[in-house]
Protein backbone atom coordinates (compact mmCIF):
# COMPACT_ATOMS: atom_id res chain seq x y z
CA UNK A 1 0.00 0.00 0.00
CA UNK A 2 1.34 3.46 -1.04
CA UNK A 3 1.31 5.88 1.83
CA UNK A 4 1.24 9.65 0.82
CA UNK A 5 3.51 12.17 2.83
CA UNK A 6 1.55 15.18 3.68
CA UNK A 7 3.32 18.02 5.42
CA UNK A 8 1.68 18.37 9.09
CA UNK A 9 -0.81 21.36 9.17
CA UNK A 10 1.89 23.23 11.82
CA UNK A 11 4.51 22.96 9.46
CA UNK A 12 2.40 24.67 6.92
CA UNK A 13 1.11 27.27 8.85
CA UNK A 14 4.63 28.12 10.59
CA UNK A 15 6.56 28.07 6.80
CA UNK A 16 3.30 30.81 6.20
CA UNK A 17 4.04 32.86 8.87
CA UNK A 18 7.90 32.67 8.24
CA UNK A 19 7.26 33.76 4.40
CA UNK A 20 4.97 36.20 4.99
CA UNK A 21 7.25 37.96 7.54
CA UNK A 22 10.23 37.85 4.68
CA UNK A 23 7.88 39.66 2.49
CA UNK A 24 6.83 41.98 4.75
CA UNK A 25 10.77 43.06 4.99
CA UNK A 26 11.40 43.16 1.70
CA UNK A 27 7.55 45.02 0.40
CA UNK A 28 8.69 48.55 -0.88
CA UNK A 29 5.53 50.14 0.66
CA UNK A 30 5.63 48.71 3.68
CA UNK A 31 7.02 51.21 6.91
CA UNK A 32 8.78 47.94 8.47
CA UNK A 33 10.44 46.78 4.72
CA UNK A 34 13.91 46.11 5.62
CA UNK A 35 14.62 46.59 1.91
CA UNK A 36 12.60 50.14 1.77
CA UNK A 37 15.66 51.34 4.65
CA UNK A 38 18.23 49.95 2.71
CA UNK A 39 16.88 51.62 0.02
CA UNK A 40 16.61 55.28 1.36
CA UNK A 41 20.24 54.73 3.09
CA UNK A 42 21.63 53.66 -0.49
CA UNK A 43 20.42 56.59 -1.88
CA UNK A 44 21.45 58.88 0.95
CA UNK A 45 24.96 57.18 -0.28
CA UNK A 46 24.34 58.08 -4.00
CA UNK A 47 23.10 61.92 -2.64
CA UNK A 48 26.31 62.40 -1.36
CA UNK A 49 28.29 61.82 -4.23
CA UNK A 50 26.24 63.42 -6.44
CA UNK A 51 26.21 66.19 -3.97
CA UNK A 52 29.53 67.32 -4.88
CA UNK A 53 29.06 67.77 -8.51
CA UNK A 54 27.53 70.64 -10.44
CA UNK A 55 23.43 70.73 -11.40
CA UNK A 56 21.73 69.98 -12.56
CA UNK A 57 23.29 66.58 -13.51
CA UNK A 58 22.29 64.42 -16.69
CA UNK A 59 21.13 60.94 -15.18
CA UNK A 60 20.78 57.47 -17.03
CA UNK A 61 18.85 54.65 -14.80
CA UNK A 62 19.29 51.76 -16.73
CA UNK A 63 16.17 49.73 -15.93
CA UNK A 64 14.55 51.67 -13.50
CA UNK A 65 11.11 53.25 -12.76
CA UNK A 66 9.46 57.14 -12.76
CA UNK A 67 8.24 55.81 -9.15
CA UNK A 68 11.75 55.21 -7.60
CA UNK A 69 12.85 58.78 -8.71
CA UNK A 70 9.74 60.35 -7.27
CA UNK A 71 9.33 57.84 -3.84
CA UNK A 72 13.59 59.14 -3.70
CA UNK A 73 12.00 62.98 -3.97
CA UNK A 74 14.53 63.80 -6.59
CA UNK A 75 12.91 64.94 -9.61
CA UNK A 76 13.47 68.65 -8.85
CA UNK A 77 14.16 70.04 -12.22
CA UNK A 78 17.27 72.00 -10.73
CA UNK A 79 18.28 68.53 -9.61
CA UNK A 80 19.00 66.61 -12.78
CA UNK A 81 17.46 66.07 -16.02
CA UNK A 82 16.95 61.63 -15.65
CA UNK A 83 16.01 59.40 -18.57
CA UNK A 84 14.84 55.95 -17.31
CA UNK A 85 15.88 53.10 -19.63
CA UNK A 86 13.15 49.79 -19.16
CA UNK A 87 11.65 48.27 -21.36
CA UNK A 88 8.43 50.03 -21.42
CA UNK A 89 8.41 53.33 -21.70
CA UNK A 90 5.55 55.16 -20.09
CA UNK A 91 4.58 58.48 -20.85
CA UNK A 92 6.61 61.00 -18.12
CA UNK A 93 4.88 62.29 -15.60
CA UNK A 94 7.94 65.27 -15.12
CA UNK A 95 9.42 67.28 -17.27
CA UNK A 96 13.14 66.73 -16.61
CA UNK A 97 12.62 62.88 -16.90
CA UNK A 98 12.49 61.23 -20.13
CA UNK A 99 11.54 57.42 -20.56
CA UNK A 100 13.17 55.05 -23.48
CA UNK A 101 12.53 51.99 -24.12
CA UNK A 102 15.69 49.79 -24.77
CA UNK A 103 17.91 47.20 -23.45
CA UNK A 104 20.41 47.51 -20.64
CA UNK A 105 22.75 45.58 -22.55
CA UNK A 106 22.68 47.70 -25.75
CA UNK A 107 22.69 51.21 -24.88
CA UNK A 108 23.77 51.94 -28.47
CA UNK A 109 21.35 55.07 -28.64
CA UNK A 110 23.68 56.97 -26.80
CA UNK A 111 26.93 58.26 -27.31
CA UNK A 112 30.23 57.84 -25.32
CA UNK A 113 30.51 59.85 -21.68
CA UNK A 114 27.16 61.23 -22.60
CA UNK A 115 25.64 61.36 -19.17
CA UNK A 116 27.05 62.39 -16.30
CA UNK A 117 26.00 59.49 -13.97
CA UNK A 118 24.69 56.21 -14.95
CA UNK A 119 22.49 54.71 -12.09
CA UNK A 120 21.04 51.09 -11.73
CA UNK A 121 19.36 49.51 -8.73
CA UNK A 122 19.13 45.62 -8.33
CA UNK A 123 19.19 45.13 -12.55
CA UNK A 124 22.43 43.62 -13.74
CA UNK A 125 21.34 40.19 -12.06
CA UNK A 126 18.50 40.62 -14.56
CA UNK A 127 20.08 40.54 -17.72
CA UNK A 128 21.11 37.38 -18.71
CA UNK A 129 24.51 35.27 -18.20
CA UNK A 130 27.66 36.27 -17.46
CA UNK A 131 28.14 37.39 -21.29
CA UNK A 132 25.39 39.63 -21.00
CA UNK A 133 26.18 41.08 -17.40
CA UNK A 134 29.38 42.27 -19.28
CA UNK A 135 27.52 43.28 -21.99
CA UNK A 136 25.63 45.64 -19.25
CA UNK A 137 28.83 46.30 -17.79
CA UNK A 138 30.74 47.48 -20.82
CA UNK A 139 27.33 50.00 -22.03
CA UNK A 140 27.51 51.49 -18.41
CA UNK A 141 30.97 52.08 -18.32
CA UNK A 142 30.69 53.51 -21.89
CA UNK A 143 28.16 56.22 -21.86
CA UNK A 144 28.37 57.08 -18.20
CA UNK A 145 31.43 59.60 -16.82
CA UNK A 146 30.39 58.47 -13.39
CA UNK A 147 28.36 55.13 -12.53
CA UNK A 148 26.56 53.74 -9.29
CA UNK A 149 25.54 50.34 -10.07
CA UNK A 150 23.89 48.10 -6.98
CA UNK A 151 23.06 44.21 -7.26
CA UNK A 152 22.74 41.96 -3.88
CA UNK A 153 25.37 39.98 -3.02
CA UNK A 154 25.29 35.72 -4.07
CA UNK A 155 26.95 34.88 -0.81
CA UNK A 156 23.87 36.38 1.17
CA UNK A 157 21.64 33.29 2.77
CA UNK A 158 18.27 34.67 1.86
CA UNK A 159 18.01 34.59 -1.78
CA UNK A 160 16.26 38.09 -2.02
CA UNK A 161 13.93 37.50 -5.37
CA UNK A 162 12.12 34.01 -4.07
CA UNK A 163 13.04 34.65 0.02
CA UNK A 164 14.13 30.97 0.26
CA UNK A 165 17.57 30.08 2.00
CA UNK A 166 20.67 29.59 -0.55
CA UNK A 167 18.05 29.13 -3.16
CA UNK A 168 20.80 30.41 -5.98
CA UNK A 169 22.81 27.75 -5.16
CA UNK A 170 20.54 24.85 -5.78
CA UNK A 171 20.29 22.91 -8.57
CA UNK A 172 18.06 24.05 -11.44
CA UNK A 173 15.63 21.16 -10.92
CA UNK A 174 15.21 21.64 -7.43
CA UNK A 175 14.66 25.67 -7.77
CA UNK A 176 11.59 24.60 -10.08
CA UNK A 177 10.53 22.48 -8.38
CA UNK A 178 10.48 25.06 -5.37
CA UNK A 179 8.95 27.53 -7.08
CA UNK A 180 5.97 24.74 -8.21
CA UNK A 181 5.40 23.90 -4.84
CA UNK A 182 5.76 26.92 -1.99
CA UNK A 183 4.88 30.77 -2.78
CA UNK A 184 8.27 31.92 -3.67
CA UNK A 185 7.43 34.17 -7.11
CA UNK A 186 5.67 37.16 -6.63
CA UNK A 187 2.79 35.48 -8.53
CA UNK A 188 2.64 32.72 -6.52
CA UNK A 189 3.04 29.12 -6.99
CA UNK A 190 4.10 28.30 -10.59
CA UNK A 191 2.23 25.42 -12.76
CA UNK A 192 4.76 24.89 -15.26
CA UNK A 193 7.89 23.26 -15.01
CA UNK A 194 8.86 25.50 -18.43
CA UNK A 195 7.85 28.67 -16.71
CA UNK A 196 9.54 27.70 -13.09
CA UNK A 197 12.81 27.15 -14.56
CA UNK A 198 13.03 30.18 -16.67
CA UNK A 199 11.66 32.44 -13.38
CA UNK A 200 14.80 30.64 -11.73
CA UNK A 201 17.52 30.87 -14.70
CA UNK A 202 16.19 34.76 -14.65
CA UNK A 203 18.16 35.68 -11.71
CA UNK A 204 22.27 35.78 -11.61
CA UNK A 205 23.55 36.76 -8.90
CA UNK A 206 27.01 37.89 -8.85
CA UNK A 207 29.98 37.32 -5.83
CA UNK A 208 32.08 40.80 -4.84
CA UNK A 209 34.68 39.54 -7.17
CA UNK A 210 32.48 39.04 -9.94
CA UNK A 211 31.22 42.68 -9.73
CA UNK A 212 34.33 43.94 -9.24
CA UNK A 213 35.35 41.84 -12.34
CA UNK A 214 32.68 43.50 -14.27
CA UNK A 215 34.24 47.23 -13.01
CA UNK A 216 37.93 47.28 -13.05
CA UNK A 217 38.91 50.12 -10.75
CA UNK A 218 35.33 50.35 -9.15
CA UNK A 219 34.88 50.71 -5.70
CA UNK A 220 32.65 48.52 -3.92
CA UNK A 221 30.08 50.27 -1.24
CA UNK A 222 28.86 46.96 0.91
CA UNK A 223 24.92 47.23 2.03
CA UNK A 224 25.15 44.56 5.47
CA UNK A 225 22.06 43.15 7.44
CA UNK A 226 23.16 41.63 11.00
CA UNK A 227 27.38 41.48 10.14
CA UNK A 228 26.66 40.17 6.59
CA UNK A 229 26.92 41.57 3.35
CA UNK A 230 23.12 41.79 1.42
CA UNK A 231 24.10 43.82 -1.52
CA UNK A 232 27.11 45.60 -3.32
CA UNK A 233 27.54 48.74 -4.98
CA UNK A 234 30.05 49.46 -7.88
CA UNK A 235 31.22 53.08 -8.20
CA UNK A 236 33.65 54.99 -9.85
CA UNK A 237 34.30 57.98 -12.43
CA UNK A 238 33.67 59.79 -8.91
Amino acid sequence: MCVAYARPRSARRGWGVALGLLRTLRDQESRFSLARRMRWRRFAFFRGLVGRLPAPLSILDVGGTQAFWETMEFVDPSQARITVLNLDAPPSRHENLSTRSGNACDLSMFEDGHFDVVFSNSVIEHVGDGTAQRAMAREVRRVGRRYFVQTPNRRFPIEPHFLFPYFQYLPLAAQAWLLMHLELSFGGRIGERSVAEATARGVRLLSEAELAALFPGARIHREKVLGLTKSFTAYGGW
